[in-house]
């Protein structure tokens, strides 16, 4: 029995559990789920979807820090985004890097650190999330979706002025902050989704929707990323590679949009479900660089 919904969370013991999550009634969100099946062994190996049931106290990310050994992310994946911030449609893979500290889960804080304070151009980016199950080298565009375990929803969370003004043309600088790519609050199998190019993906501010779009709009899709990703260079079970935004950053908006101390991110993935992370300003004196 292979497992549905991937999730990590802690239970009323105290402990943490890998489990399936049990979903309610006619919804597809696991972080709505209270409940879920243990499950024990290698998730990317042989593994058992047992019948012990667990509550769900907190939701973590799907994929601790030590079973993730890379986190990719496109850049300029999505046609409309490109048109709004006035860039050229990329002709292959716009690739970046963010440290593993970096992961968050689908409802913990977005802490904004001081040095990221200094211009105040933090902004979210909704992205679908693709989570390797196998090892990956050299494989075709038709083959690429066997190596895929399973898809999540995730926030490359941007800080632009040090993305594009003070990063030296390196976007990570902008983009590495711990907790600044939350994602969850499932990781949903494969054998569910069988076609992600044709999911919703959405971001709420405060209950304000800023991003709505389908992922048919990417540029490169996940077979053709997976793809373009794994010549030359082995792509290993656990990586985990955020596939880019569509349109509606608060860069690209007039006036422009950006996150404050406080506010609510909700980003949305169809057939996957939701996280709402909170933006929290670290407190004291700024930064001054």
């Amino acid at each position: 029995m292979t497992f549905s919904r991937l999730v990590r969370f802690i239970s009323t013991d105290g402990k943490t559990y890998v489990g399936d999550a049990i979903l309610p009634a006619f919804t597809y969100d696991a972080r709505k789920a209270t409940h879920a099946k243990v499950i024990t062994g290698d998730v990317f190996g042989e593994y058992k979807v047992t019948n012990e049931k667990k509550e769900i106290k907190k939701l973590l990310a799907p994929l601790a820090w030590d079973q993730i050994p890379t986190v990719r992310l496109l850049g300029l994946n999505y046609a409309k985004h490109a048109m709004e911030i006035k860039m050229p449609k990329p002709t292959y893979p716009v690739l970046f890097f963010k440290p593993i500290t970096a992961i968050g889960g689908p409802t913990d804080i977005i802490p904004v650190p001081k040095i990221a304070q200094i211009d105040n151009e933090t902004d979210y980016e909704c992205e679908l999330v693709i989570v390797i199950g196998k090892k990956a080298l050299n494989v075709s565009e038709t083959d690429a979706l066997d190596y895929v375990l399973g898809y999540a929803v995730g926030n490359d969370v941007s800080q632009r002025a040090w993305q594009i003004k003070k990063g030296g043309g390196q976007w990570s600088v902008g983009k590495m902050f711990d907790g600044w790519a939350p994602f969850g609050p499932a990781i949903v199998s494969s054998k569910i989704i069988t076609n992600p190019q044709d999911l919703r993906i959405s971001t709420k501010i405060n209950g304000r929707t800023v991003q709505s779009e389908n992922s048919s709009d990417q540029i490169f899709g996940v077979a053709k990323t997976i793809a373009f990703l794994s010549q030359g260079t082995t792509l290993l079970p656990g990586d985990v590679i955020f596939t880019g935004t569509p349109s509606g950053v608060g860069m690209g908006r007039k006036p422009q949009y950006w996150l404050r101390d406080g506010d609510i991110v909700e980003i949305e993935l169809e057939n996957v479900g939701t996280i709402v992370n909170k933006v929290v300003y670290e407190k004291g004196i700024k930064a001054k660089l």
